[in-house]
């Protein structure tokens, strides 16, 4: 498979990711090979960590592959995106609860689906280029791939901050909001990794690791906490209006780009997770009752029409910023019963 390359180096179980020209965006097969992978050497002796990386400067991985979920969606189709979110999310549970060391390498974008591969092991490293971001809301869906369990553990309100407003953080800010763990200058990196995968003891990545870089958002965090601490979406909104600050007036600008279905059901899930302490698996299943509807019910095709299709960034939400009714959010998030979500290894 030409798109991922899936190999035993020294001691580590490795994963490239191969498609740099598209930014290493996540197909279906590439999400399968991660899984079966990680399933045959969960069990290897011979495998003492688990190494992923991505080929090109541009992007560790920039999301996933949504070209075929908006063909197969808007002829009514909506089994295929089901199917992928599915078993991507089954995927992204297995990383976050694996029994070995696993290492992510995330230079310039990192991006949702990417979040779900390289932000959910033990040992997470950023660079100076790395973005890292959760940009759902702005097509229509809800940050997924267990993207949520990571913003409801953010300090304060930072993680309805970086969900609303879809705010990229750079190497501090990821580090500071939970998203990665280390800094290390990328020119040491090839170096580190012939390291991991020669002793297979990630000991030495702590050894190495520098100070990280400022974090922006850190100096941001009171004005964070207040607005976004003002509890539904109209209310986060109408505390950014009623400001005279000029971070109240970019973050209501953010605000107003996005959907609002989308950032209301955000709100609840985050706010689900972190008063019923929520594990992964909690967190991606509540995800899945969003984005399995997505299509049909909420704004995720027209989202994909205005930011990829016809690129006129001009969609057309189903709501405003203040009338998203209670009972649409319910709908979205009430359980499935169809095709629920399991994480068993499938045969």
């Amino acid at each position: 498979m030409t798109d991922i390359h899936i190999r035993h180096d020294g001691h580590a179980g490795r994963i490239t990711l191969k498609r740099p020209k598209a930014l290493n965006a996540l197909t279906y097969d590439m999400c399968s090979a991660i899984e079966s992978a990680l399933w045959a050497w969960r069990a290897d002796p011979t495998v003492k960590l688990i190494l992923i990386d991505a080929e090109g400067d541009k992007a560790f991985c920039a999301g996933g592959d949504i070209a075929e979920m908006y063909a197969t969606g808007i002829k009514g189709d909506y089994a295929y995106g089901q199917r992928f979110w599915r078993d991507e999310y089954r995927m992204n549970a297995l990383i976050a609860e694996y029994p070995k060391p696993v290492v992510s390498f995330m230079q310039g974008f990192t991006m949702g689906g990417g979040v779900g591969v390289g932000c959910h092991g033990s040992h997470r490293v950023v660079g100076d280029t790395s973005r890292v971001s959760m940009p759902e809301c702005g097509i229509g869906l809800i940050p997924d791939v267990g993207g949520s369990h990571l913003l409801a553990h953010a300090p304060g309100r930072l993680g309805e901050y970086l969900a609303l407003t879809t705010e990229r953080m750079g190497p501090g800010d990821a580090i500071q909001a939970g998203f990665a763990d280390l800094y290390l200058p990328e020119d040491r990196w090839d170096g580190m990794k012939a390291t991991l995968c020669a002793s297979g003891n990630v000991g030495a990545l702590s050894k190495a690791a520098k100070p990280a870089p400022n974090a922006p958002l850190g100096d941001a965090q009171a004005q964070i906490d207040a607005h976004f601490g003002a509890g539904s979406l109209s209310k986060i909104a109408a505390s950014l209006r009623d400001s005279d600050t000029d971070f109240a007036a970019r973050t209501y600008a953010k605000l107003s780009r996005n959907a609002p279905l989308s950032m209301a059901c955000t709100l609840a899930i985050l706010d689900r997770l972190r008063s019923d302490k929520l594990d992964i698996r909690g967190a991606l299943d509540l995800e899945y009752r969003f984005t399995s509807r997505a299509m049909e019910a909420g704004d995720f095709l027209e989202g994909i029409r205005a930011a990829i299709i016809d690129k006129d960034k001009s969609p057309k939400w189903r709501h405003d910023l203040n009338t998203v009714p209670a009972t649409d959010i319910e709908a979205m998030l009430r359980p499935v019963s169809e095709e629920p979500l399991t994480f068993e290894q499938q045969e």
